[in-house]
């Protein structure tokens, strides 16, 4: 923790950065920032990290999912509460198929900046700030619309704290109480056309439940049946308002960015000598950073070091985003030398990003298929070099879009004009969500079972 402090990552290179016009307008926002709550609270975080020590033990499973970009137009209750239910959904499935605790971490309450390939984008020769998500400016393609303006960083911060309000009444007030939750699987086990291949499991749950009622475990008597844990997370592409929410734990001294209990770094700026790490190097967060088919091995254990110098389990999450074609070839050697080497990490699988495509109409959109390809082959790698495959990251949404094709319901490329909703990438449907649930559950089961654990 040598020389930092939450302001030091402004002495470095930062990449994905808006270019604001008003710079005291800027700086007046900071400041309100900085003298509102927090968004989550240090014990919190601290409880996660716990949690995800022993993921990288192997005694539980990372699932993480939510929206693409969060956006302000969108924001309502109703979906907050559909992606939260499916995300539950998917965790039961989990955590009955692999015999383990799921900690369940949301894109939530934060996901609201996205980063971009371009500067710029053109349409019909003219050309305009690219979108960088509602925290910083508008999908629409006009001057105004993509001018980068700082209240949107209150507005964010609002918006922030309006979800995990909802999330934290959904988690403890009945709607997580796990006959609930089967319930709805049941229903989509019964409407869906693979109904068969998914009943057994389905079935199962539910003589477990009845197990458990018939000893007197209910709802009624045992808090853990009703109520459950779900963590926010989201990238921290925007330094100066992570800064802003960055505090000081008075019990421990250390320092908590309070935005989310979970943040990370993304493929485009994990640079060694740059900001993020920079930022990243200080805070006491369990982080994440994006992996990419280009990471060397020796650039892996750098960046492993510089964020995590302690070797501390739980502290860092290894997200893996390389496309279905190319994993099973880049993955090995680096999963091997992290083994070598002896640190502690999580590793998750991101199967959206590597596999997105144009479809025939200009909408993007990713394969149901190729990224269950890529879960499998995530979960082979590890099982042969002897490793963890500890978690998912899914960009997922509770509502019936068509963005994705593939799954059950052979969704395709003419399909997805009946309901694309994304303003950036494609995002599984709850039905394709909950199909790979039921799928994963016997690669989980085979993980955990090559682990002896």
């Amino acid at each position: 923790m040598k020389n930092w402090t939450p302001q030091s990552w402004r002495d470095f290179p930062i990449q994905q950065q808006p270019n604001y016009e008003n710079l005291e307008e800027l700086a007046s926002v900071e400041a309100q920032l900085k003298s509102f709550p927090p968004l989550v609270f240090a014990a919190e975080t601290r409880e996660l990290y716990k949690q995800l020590a022993n993921v990288s033990q192997g005694n539980g499973f990372l699932l993480q999912g939510g929206d693409c970009a969060e956006s302000f137009s969108e924001f309502s209750a109703p979906k907050i509460r559909d992606t939260f239910k499916t995300l539950l959904q998917m965790a039961v499935v989990l955590t009955f198929g692999g015999s383990c605790p799921v900690t369940k971490v949301a894109r939530m309450a934060g996901q609201y900046a996205k980063p971009r390939s371009a500067d710029l984008e053109t349409i019909d020769g003219v050309s305009y700030p690219s979108y960088r998500g509602d925290i910083v400016n508008s999908f629409e393609f006009s001057e105004s619309a993509r001018r980068p303006e700082p209240q949107r960083l209150l507005t964010a911060y609002h918006h922030s704290a309006a979800t995990l309000n909802l999330l934290r009444a959904f988690a403890q007030g009945g709607l997580a109480d796990l006959h609930q939750v089967h319930a709805w699987n049941m229903s989509f086990v019964q409407d869906n056309p693979l109904k068969e291949q998914y009943q057994d499991l389905a079935d199962r749950i539910e003589q477990a439940l009845r197990f458990m009622e018939v000893c007197g475990i209910t709802s009624e008597n045992s808090p853990s049946i009703k109520e459950t844990q779900v963590f926010t997370s989201h990238e921290a592409l925007l330094l100066n308002y992570e800064e802003t929410l960055t505090r000081c734990d008075h019990l421990t001294n250390d320092w908590y960015d309070c935005s989310a209990h979970f943040v990370w770094i993304g493929e485009r700026t994990r640079q060694l000598d740059h900001a993020h790490i920079e930022f990243f190097r200080g805070i006491k967060n369990p982080v994440g950073v994006k992996i990419g088919p280009g990471m060397q091995e020796d650039d892996l254990i750098r960046l492993i070091d510089a964020v995590n110098p302690n070797n501390d389990a739980g502290r860092l999450t290894l997200i893996t985003r390389m496309g279905a074609d190319v994993l099973g070839d880049k993955l090995p050697a680096l999963v091997r030398r992290v083994q070598q080497e002896g640190r502690q990490v999580v590793w998750s699988s991101d199967p959206m990003h590597g596999n997105t495509v144009k479809a025939g109409n200009g909408l993007k959109t990713r394969n149901f298929d190729s990224i269950l390809k890529e879960i499998r082959q995530f979960f082979a790698v590890h099982q042969a070099e002897g490793s963890y495959a500890g978690g998912i990251h899914l960009e997922m949404t509770g509502q019936h879009v068509t963005e994705c094709t593939g799954g059950a319901y052979g969704l395709s490329e003419s399909d997805l004009a009946q309901c694309y909703q994304t303003q950036c990438d494609p995002r599984l449907n709850a039905n394709q969500v909950l199909e790979m649930a039921f799928i994963l559950a016997d690669a989980l089961k085979s993980a955990r079972n090559g682990q002896n654990v």
